[in-house]
């Protein structure tokens, strides 16, 4: 039997396809019709039955339970911190401190040379030399004895010369001792 090639043609027999209508030609069959409730109806069932009925009744919730409102962020109170306070210097250590100031040192450095300091830098400058003054009394520190002490060291040569053979006296009766 010999072969045939199916054809695109379609006879009498074969289903026929709808015909295409045309936009213009479809006409809308109306509103469609709601079914069901509306969203939200279950719990504002009160609110939808006050609306209908006119009725200005107090809205009642058909939610059970406690109406109070819980916050949901919790909020933790840090404590403030606390400034740790310094141990207290001693007097000392303040004297060392307002003598090792580098504006102090530079505004004494001016003086000695002979230069003026202004209104603001002068009454800074006596403050300072006031408190240090002061801390001084209160440790027992006298400038008698740092003028004293600086005596002493402006020694002529004549002396440190007695001075070193009266150190080699001592050492030779260390020496004989043992």
């Amino acid at each position: 039997m010999s072969r045939s090639k199916k054809t695109r043609k379609s006879n009498e027999n074969a289903p026929q396809s709808k015909s295409r209508s045309k936009k213009e030609e479809r006409v809308p069959t109306g509103k469609k019709q709601d079914s069901g409730n509306r969203s939200g109806s279950r719990h504002n069932e009160s609110i939808i039955q006050a609306n209908a009925s006119g009725n200005t009744q107090k809205n009642n919730d058909p939610r059970h339970g406690s109406k109070k409102p819980i916050q949901l962020a919790i909020k933790i109170e840090k404590p403030s911190p606390k400034k740790e306070k310094s141990p207290k210097m001693s007097d000392e250590d303040k004297l060392l401190k307002l003598e090792d100031d580098p504006r102090l040192n530079s505004l004494l450095d001016m003086l000695e040379e002979g230069k003026n300091l202004t209104a603001d830098d002068q009454e800074w400058l006596n403050k300072q030399l006031t408190r240090i003054e002061q801390l001084m009394d209160k440790l027992g520190i006298t400038d008698e004895e740092e003028v004293s002490t600086s005596v002493k060291t402006a020694v002529t040569d004549d002396d440190l010369f007695d001075k070193f053979e009266s150190g080699a006296d001592l050492l030779k009766e260390y020496q004989h001792k043992d």
